[in-house]
């Protein structure tokens, strides 16, 4: 079962949340799960986990976004970017109906009107794999054109975390419930 968690105090990333058992070190949660919580985002090329960026010498940085990490304990890295993208999807559905309008995704970005909303990654650790997501609060100083949660239409962003983070939930647990409904065949 995937548990879920909101930490309502301000909290920055900078990549080293992209750490095995990160959500059992600082909230006691431990297996699969999935945290959120709003903080500046700046992240150097020295903890940078993806090499595209590390070559062309992007960093990331926002003032304020509402940041998810999850957490599954199996070492499918393949599996995770499946999951990153269901994830990815899922905000994407959530934000269009919010919005009445729509988003486009790239890969694991999500852009509003050309401009990019979203960052994120999938790696794997030692013992699990993680995804870190990233959704604008503010625009501010960032190094590439950007939109905002609010400017969409979304207000409340811990409330829209929580519907985010269950619905994700309820996705991992109907996957798993598809595997166990069905026969082999020969």
């Amino acid at each position: 079962m995937l548990k879920t968690y909101f930490f309502s105090e301000p909290l920055g990333y900078d990549g080293t949340q992209l750490r095995s058992l990160w959500a059992y070190r600082h909230f006691h949660i431990m297996g699969d799960s999935v945290t959120a919580f709003r903080g500046p985002c700046k992240v150097g090329l020295d903890k940078m986990v993806d090499l595209e960026d590390v070559l062309v010498g992007d960093t990331i940085y926002s003032p304020e976004m509402l940041h998810f990490i999850i957490e599954h304990f199996d070492m499918d890295l393949e599996k995770t970017v499946y999951r990153q993208r269901l994830f990815m999807t899922i905000i994407k559905e959530d934000l269009e109906e919010v919005c009445g309008g729509s988003l486009i995704r790239r890969g694991d970005d999500l852009y509003w009107r050309e401009k990019k909303l979203s960052v994120s990654i999938a790696t794997l650790t030692p013992v699990s794999t993680m995804i870190h997501v990233g959704l604008n609060l503010r625009t501010d100083g960032t190094p590439v054109p950007t939109a905002s949660l609010e400017q969409i239409g979304e207000k409340n962003p811990e409330a829209f975390a929580r519907r985010l983070m269950n619905q994700y939930a309820a996705e991992v647990a109907d996957i798993y419930m598809a595997r166990c409904k069905v026969r082999g065949v020969e």
